[in-house]
């Protein structure tokens, strides 16, 4: 009875810290690629409110929490507003499997890969509940797009996490991270060239899955006024938006975990979670980077890139993956 009660309130912690933890990345990524999006295009962004501009997110989250909730008429309420927390609420879980250190671990389980895979597909749900409930035809569009998007890289991106669970024998994301202790060269992206490649996957998939620039097709503004989320104001938009950065760091501290070597250091005694934030925090810059750097590709272009190449590769690494531990 005493390790149960001990368990739960780890666990409460855990979610607690990882509620805060979403909702600081939340406030500091907003404010960091409104100014990456600036300096690219020569302007220099958020500017008034603060030093900077610095105060511009907290000022975005109370403009959001005042204005009013509406809902379309004839939309389907229930599934209408359910859709924006089935949207956040699997983002809090997903934290809590990743090691940000030797011990922030929120929930050190043996199958923490699959859960991560599991509870991240719940958004797909999300995406299309929105778009059909709100009755609204650029909605359904959006989440009709949404949805063949996520379906579709959700493939490859299985695939290259299944490549390193061969050769790790695991789908504990701390075991994986242990077996990636010592210098620069044991990090799985420099084990071999199939890991590499699986990396290079894994970073084109990451973009599709979280509909990120230049795979935004579910919310193409030039296109469909604003996706599936076209009806949604106030803070049940602000969730859809908390959402998109929460799986986006999910996706970068996973990948930091299964090719970077998570905490570790590029030499021996200097472990540490400031590494796992450097390696995190670099893949999410990568991403706001390319999102205005790259034009958006057309939505069958979008299909090719992964039906065509990405699939391919991604089944022709695996088995090469699996003949090398095979041998």
């Amino acid at each position: 009875m005493n390790a149960f009660l001990t368990n739960l309130i780890v666990l409460i912690i855990a979610a607690v810290a990882a509620m805060v933890w979403l909702g600081i990345n939340a406030l500091v990524w907003v404010y960091c690629e409104r100014k990456f999006a600036g300096h690219i295009q020569r302007r220099p962004g958020p500017f008034e409110v603060g030093p900077h501009g610095a105060l511009q997110p907290l000022i975005d989250g109370l403009k959001l929490m005042g204005k009013q909730l509406l809902t379309p008429d004839n939309a389907d309420a229930a599934l209408y507003w359910l859709a924006p927390i089935l949207s956040m609420l699997p983002v809090l879980l997903l934290f809590l499997p990743i090691p940000y250190g030797p011990v922030l671990t929120g929930m050190d389980v043996n199958l923490g890969l699959l859960l991560i895979l599991a509870f991240s597909s719940f958004n797909g749900l999300a995406v299309i509940l929105a778009g059909w409930a709100s009755n609204n035809k650029w909605g359904v569009l959006g989440a009709a797009r949404a949805v063949s998007q996520t379906v579709a890289y959700e493939i490859p991106l299985l695939l290259t996490v299944l490549a390193i669970s061969f050769m790790t024998g695991t789908l504990s994301l701390t075991e994986i991270t242990a077996m990636q202790d010592g210098y620069i060269w044991n990090w799985f992206i420099f084990r071999n060239p199939f890991t590499f490649l699986a990396f290079f996957v894994f970073i084109i998939a990451m973009f599709g899955e979280t509909n990120r620039a230049p795979f935004d097709l579910a919310e193409a503004e030039s296109e469909l006024t604003a996706g599936f989320h076209t009806e949604y104001s106030s803070m049940g938009f602000g969730l859809f938006f908390m959402a998109e950065y929460g799986y986006m760091v999910v996706m970068c501290s996973v990948c930091s975990v299964l090719f970077l070597g998570g905490y570790h250091g590029p030499i021996p005694g200097i472990d540490g979670w400031w590494w796992m934030l450097i390696k995190t925090y670099a893949l999410l810059s990568l991403m706001v980077w390319a999102r205005w750097t790259y034009p958006r590709v057309r939505f069958d272009q979008l299909l090719n890139i992964n039906w065509k190449w990405l699939l391919p590769l991604a089944t022709f690494n695996l088995l090469a993956i699996a003949l090398i531990v095979k041998l």
